[in-house]
């Protein structure tokens, strides 16, 4: 097993708990309004916390038709969430499972700072490829930025 890394930081002018609260307590709902062309469910089995089991089914129209995610952490003081993919047809061959972890900090305007890593466990010697770790960061950062767009067009959310 070979397990590879990746860390990333994105910024938003949306304050943290706000930001957390849309991202990952009411995210499946969001995401859901946010993109209807590309989610087609969302089932959970569970309270959101750890031992959580998230399924995200995707519309015809992805290349993908789902991923299963199990909830790892969720701190709603310290704005820590954490899951694994570990089915569907999202994680690569190759790959085991992918574990992502995001942290929320305040950014010096009054925003967020999301630092974010990604960690992926695959079988044998198998090398994950670079363009597949951009290709993950890119979408990561459209969800993010379309929660910034949703918060700043639904205020109240």
């Amino acid at each position: 097993m070979v397990i590879f890394s990746y860390e990333a930081e994105v910024t938003t002018s949306i304050p943290p708990a706000k930001m957390f609260k849309a991202f990952v307590i009411d995210g499946a709902k969001i995401a859901l309004e946010t993109f209807p062309d590309f989610l087609k469910s969302i089932t959970i089995e569970g309270d959101g916390g750890p031992g959580t089991i998230k399924e995200v089914h995707f519309t015809d129209s992805n290349p993908f038709k789902s991923v299963k995610e199990v909830v790892d952490e969720l701190d709603k003081e310290k704005l820590i969430y954490g899951y694994t993919a570990t089915g569907g047809d999202t994680v690569i061959p190759g790959v085991e499972k992918i574990s992502y972890r995001m942290v929320l900090g305040e950014s010096a305007n009054g925003g967020s700072i999301a630092k974010t890593s990604r960690t992926y466990y695959t079988k044998g010697d198998t090398v994950i490829k670079e363009e597949f770790i951009k290709e993950g960061n890119d979408r990561a950062l459209v969800m993010f930025k379309a929660v910034e767009a949703y918060l700043t067009e639904h205020p109240d959310a």
